[in-house]
């Protein structure tokens, strides 16, 4: 963990060194987590697998019939969820 101030006082090296100890750090303010911060090509896998899992859920409702291509039902689907 770093701490805000610590970021102010020492900036990006502060970042820098704690993810040289460990492959994500958090950064805390008044002594809570409030952000993460890892290196971009762990967000970039991150991303990916966020959207792998998203196409396979929606190629399971396809597969299930779980859809519908009617704006009418969509829309009444989205009321009906609110």
């Amino acid at each position: 963990m770093i701490t805000a101030n610590e970021i102010k006082t020492r900036g990006v090296k502060a970042i820098e060194e704690a993810l040289q100890e460990r492959p994500r750090v958090g950064i805390t303010v008044r002594g809570k987590v409030k952000y993460v911060v890892m290196p971009v090509e762990d967000y970039d896998d991150m991303r990916t697998r966020e959207l792998d899992q998203a196409y396979e859920e929606v190629m399971e409702d396809i597969k299930n019939g779980d859809y519908t291509t009617s704006v009418k039902d969509h829309i009444q689907e989205i009321k009906n969820a609110l």
